[in-house]
């Protein structure tokens, strides 16, 4: 079964390819750099450039777009989100979720449930103290529009929403995938963020951070620890504490997303 080749290569500051000379004279701009140049139009014509660039590569994930509203300029995320409002954003975010499916490349709406003006939480914990109702009106607009483009998958952040779960990190956290799943109707399939960034670690007994992860609801774990994550989870399966349906279910998803992408018949 061929795998899932995903890349961040969001434009601007998150270039993974296009940063390199051999494979683009010029990084990509960032989503804001082209909605300021040309509007929607200009923003949407440079995803498909990239969708163009990572099609001729063989990726067939890309780790985007950013579904973020940031107003803040010294915030972590204002750079890499579009810099408009919810429903601007949401004609993006869908835009962009309908070209990569025409390309058979999956997209993957960021940071779920929004990231809003918070921290870095690559180097500690972002806490989000703000009322649902402004998730409502703002930050869950884009995802809802990429949603019901046909985005298959969903990243989900390491921020502490407090109204929605102020235990937790949203990646750890049952009640924002419940949120996800039950309210949003998303039946794709949903990714953490990195489970090495620093925002989860005092979350992780014995290091354990991908069981909290899939006991949440996440169907596939992005880890730099994998070698520790993976014997952890194979674990937890043969002691029950994870069931052996669960996992079933989480490989199904991920199955029918490679379907869709062309990976298997």
């Amino acid at each position: 079964i061929p795998m899932l080749l995903a890349v961040d290569e969001e434009g601007g500051t998150v270039t993974r390819i296009s940063r390199y000379p051999a494979f683009r004279a010029q990084r990509f701009p960032s989503p804001r750099e082209a909605f300021a140049d040309g509007g929607l139009t200009q923003a949407l014509s440079n995803e498909e450039e990239i969708c163009q660039l990572l099609q001729s590569l063989g990726i067939n994930v890309n780790l985007g777009p950013v579904c973020d509203i940031s107003e803040d300029p010294n915030a972590f995320m204002y750079q890499r989100s579009l810099g408009q409002d919810a429903e601007t954003t949401g004609a993006f975010v869908a835009g962009t979720v309908r070209l990569m499916n025409a390309y058979q490349i999956g997209s993957v709406l960021k940071h779920f449930p929004g990231y809003g003006n918070n921290a870095d939480t690559h180097t500690g914990i972002a806490l989000d103290a703000r009322p649902y109702t402004t998730f409502e009106q703002s930050d869950l607009v884009p995802f809802e529009a990429g949603i019901a483009a046909g985005a298959p998958f969903v990243l989900v952040s390491h921020n502490i929403v407090e109204c929605m779960d102020g235990a937790y990190p949203a990646s750890l956290s049952a009640k924002v995938h419940s949120l996800l799943r039950d309210t949003l109707g998303f039946t794709g399939v949903i990714v953490t963020d990195d489970l090495a960034m620093d925002a989860v670690k005092a979350y992780a007994q014995d290091g354990s951070a991908a069981v909290l992860a899939i006991q949440a609801g996440n169907d596939m774990i992005v880890t730099t620890d994998y070698q520790t994550q993976i014997p952890q989870v194979i674990a937890a399966v043969r002691s029950g504490e994870i069931a052996e349906s669960d996992i079933d279910a989480h490989v199904f998803r991920v199955l029918h997303e490679k379907q869709a992408l062309g990976l298997i018949d």
